[in-house]
């Protein structure tokens, strides 16, 4: 028996191997429970533990055994309930005697794979390096007196153009009495809608929390309605409530269709009954964060709400295949999704794909160019946070978004469609908060609008995650923010008018930052998209590669 316990005790994890140790004061705490009882992952517990003392008294003093019953918090060691250092039990400490320790000598990754399957987590690489875009610097800086040039008097309008933009010699135009009309023999005039530059992605109710989801929606239409700002969100897979899909509000949301196809019958149902047409469709083939791979949510996450929604029975895992099932190719792709689209809603409404960045977004672009029904091409790049992938393939899969975005960009300048097919860009703008700033490199760089998701949350609503794995929770469905997650008792944490008043400020905020760095390089009429003339790089090998200024 003794050795069995030994072995048994043998094969344990001490705290050094976990990725956060949790400093517990005795002498602060007073036992009120609070942090037992919101930790997301029980990876504390209240215990009791005898603790025996030796002591020698007296004249004659002879050793006494003394023995104390102790009440404590205790960190579980049990692999499956490590702490993620989300501190929610600092949050709700009313003595501030508790707080997670990152440890930076932990052995997690490990032991992470335990019961055979890959270790999954939500959130971004844990990569500390300065990616590219925030290497990028403004260089071209205008000398001239100009009013202009003064970012607070600044009135230039940064919007852009979402669809397919054909030069006045192509469209099917004519001018009768001084009024343009449409020739009779051609009919097809792509649609076009004149959208803020940056825009919400997908990302699906279900995914997020029913309040995270609204306060972004009410946030968005504020944006529209109030501001006029024309900020659009897309909805990600898994479909809209359907008296959104019935409201006057559908135009300022980009509807996303994936490989699961959830939530298309009730949107396809809705059709007839839509005010308005949405402002896209996405066509979900890739995500840059797991390349490859294809959407999961969890079956705790499909509750009743997202179920009805989504036309699923409850609690069951909700799978997307890493393809569409019925497409072959991305010829298959234009010739079958984008004009079936096209057509649903009388080609009124901008049809585009979502890919993984990767060394064949050249060829998918190129096949989209041909194609007069490609309204766009959205390129996510490997930094793009996720809702579940898999650890390696958020660590060690995809490709880098500059170059992406660079080499489509200087492929259409070839072809001199530069101003035709708009590229969207998405993956890790705003990772560390420069969100203006890295939006504004990437237009220069080429694309048409950016595309921001994570950074939405961790703004609006407090995200704790971060790129050292700390929480990161987002695809267990326990978020100690209520950000992603259908458990009620952790959602109702959120107040989705706070999270729209945030969506606003944000959005505000880099609106201004925008004009700052767009206004001293002398620009005062339209976006200065490809003009990388502006941009410079610190280093020689990055700057050959993007084709722009190496400055050091």
């Amino acid at each position: 028996m003794e050795s069995a316990g030994l072995l048994d005790g043998n094969h344990q994890l001490s705290l050094k191997e976990f990725p956060y140790i949790i400093r517990w004061r005795d002498d602060r705490c007073k036992r009120c429970g609070n942090c037992t009882a919101v930790c997301p992952v029980k990876a504390i517990e209240p215990t009791v533990k005898i603790q025996r003392s030796v002591s020698s008294e007296g004249p004659v003093p002879e050793p006494a055994a003394k023995k104390r019953i102790l009440h404590i918090v205790e960190q579980v060691k049990d692999i499956n309930r490590y702490c993620t250092g989300c501190a929610t039990c600092t949050l709700v400490c009313p003595n501030e005697a508790i707080e997670p320790e990152f440890n930076p000598q932990h052995k997690f990754l490990h032991f992470k794979n335990r019961g055979g399957d890959s270790y999954k987590r939500g959130g971004r690489r844990n990569d500390p390096a300065l990616s590219t875009l925030e290497r990028l610097k403004f260089t071209r800086i205008s000398m001239l007196t100009d009013p202009a040039l003064d970012a607070g008097r600044h009135e230039f309008r940064i919007r852009t153009l979402l669809g397919r933009n054909l030069s006045e010699e192509t469209l099917p135009l004519e001018t009768r009495d001084g009024k343009l009309f449409v020739r009779k023999d051609e009919l097809f005039v792509p649609p076009v809608r004149e959208i803020y530059p940056i825009m919400i992605g997908s990302m699906s109710i279900g995914a997020l929390s029913p309040p995270m989801w609204e306060g972004l929606a009410m946030g968005v239409a504020y944006l529209n309605e109030v501001e006029n700002m024309p900020v659009v969100m897309c909805s990600g897979e898994g479909g809209m409530p359907p008296r959104l899909l019935k409201s006057p509000y559908l135009k300022y949301f980009i509807l996303q269709i994936a490989s699961g196809y959830f939530g298309w019958d009730e949107i396809i149902h809705a059709l007839p009954y839509m005010v308005e047409d949405p402002c896209a469709i996405e066509i979900k083939y890739g995500q840059g964060a797991k390349p490859g791979d294809g959407g999961l949510l969890m079956s705790y996450k499909v509750l009743k709400l997202i179920a009805g929604i989504r036309g699923v029975p409850l609690n069951v895992d909700l799978a997307s295949p890493p393809t569409h099932q019925t497409k072959y190719s991305i010829e298959e792709a234009v010739a079958k999704m984008i004009q079936s689209m096209s057509m649903a809603w009388g080609f009124r409404v901008p049809v585009f794909p979502k890919i993984s960045g990767s060394k064949t977004a050249r060829a998918v672009l190129n096949n989209l160019a041909r194609n007069p029904y490609a309204a766009a091409l959205s390129i996510d790049g490997e930094d793009g946070g996720t809702g579940a992938a898999y650890n390696v393939s958020l660590d060690k899969m995809g490709h880098p978004l500059a170059a992406n975005i660079r080499d489509c960009y200087l492929d259409l300048v070839r072809q001199g469609k530069q101003n035709e097919l708009p590229l969207i860009a998405a993956g890790g703008v705003g990772k560390r908060g420069n969100l203006a700033a890295n939006a504004a490199a990437l237009i220069m760089l080429g694309a048409s609008a950016v595309s921001i998701g994570k950074y939405v949350m961790q703004s609006t609503a407090e995200c704790f995650g971060d790129e050292y794995n700390r929480c990161n929770l987002c695809n267990t469905g326990r978020c100690p923010r209520g950000i992603t997650t259908q458990d009620p008792k952790l959602y109702r944490r959120l107040d989705p008018d706070r999270i729209a008043d945030r969506v606003v400020q944000v959005f505000r905020s880099a609106d201004t930052e925008m004009r700052k760095i767009f206004a001293p390089m002398g620009r005062s009429t339209e976006l200065p998209i490809g003009m990388s003339d502006g941009l410079s790089i610190d280093d020689k090998a990055m700057a050959e590669r993007l084709k722009i200024d190496h400055a050091c």
